[in-house]
């Protein structure tokens, strides 16, 4: 009978713990170095950054209008790129042509300058007349109505809490680290968890 309500118990937990994964994960990141690369005056991919002071992490900023300042810190909330918790969640196809803008930059695809710039133009329309990078958020647009959503699994977005860091909040995107397992990963591992806690309980109910 304990053994029973151990496990009862257990599957209870997890179940729990399932629905918390769900919910943004918290990480503390700081603001390295930027890379070489500059268009306009601006800095563009990558930026690098240690979370939870792991090693520098190369990541791509998407909200033009806020600042960073090297060496700062803050508190960022992880979810899946396209879980809508972002600083623009509603924008889904947004993100959509964000993240298929940043596996072409890092695949060596895209240029980074543009492909910053292109990204920045999504979520702030109207800030540069470009002529590239307007083709590119049109043509990044259009492919992004016809990729699965699998596509873009492994993409995570990393967002300020509060109005921190520099001026306002600011948002990258970046791939899951060792560090900052993806939501949605922890809770597949939850789900299997608990599939492992029933048969055990079903062999012990049933020998």
């Amino acid at each position: 009978m304990l053994i029973r309500r151990s496990i009862l118990l257990l599957v209870v937990a997890l179940s729990l713990s399932a629905f918390a994964f769900a919910d943004p994960m918290t990480v503390s990141m700081t603001f390295l170095y930027p890379g070489s690369n500059n268009m306009g005056g601006f800095y563009t991919y990558p930026y690098y950054f240690s979370i939870n002071g792991g090693q520098p992490t190369a990541m791509m900023c998407d909200a033009f209008n806020n600042r960073i300042t090297q060496g700062e810190s803050w508190t960022a909330n992880v979810t899946g790129l396209l879980a809508g918790k972002g600083m623009f969640g509603k924008n889904v196809l947004d993100y959509k042509a964000a993240g298929l803008i940043f596996l072409g930059v890092t695949s060596g695809a895209i240029d980074a300058n543009i492909g910053n710039w292109a990204l920045w133009n999504l979520f702030t329309s109207g800030i540069t007349t470009n002529p590239q990078v307007l083709a590119l958020d049109k043509q990044e647009l259009f492919l992004a109505k016809h990729t699965g959503d699998r596509y873009f699994k492994g993409l995570v977005l990393y967002t300020a809490v509060g109005s921190k860091p520099g001026v306002g909040p600011q948002e990258f995107i970046g791939r899951g680290t060792a560090s900052t397992p993806e939501p949605e990963s922890l809770l597949l591992l939850s789900t299997g968890l608990i599939c492992i806690a029933v048969v055990v309980r079903r062999k012990l109910v049933h020998p």
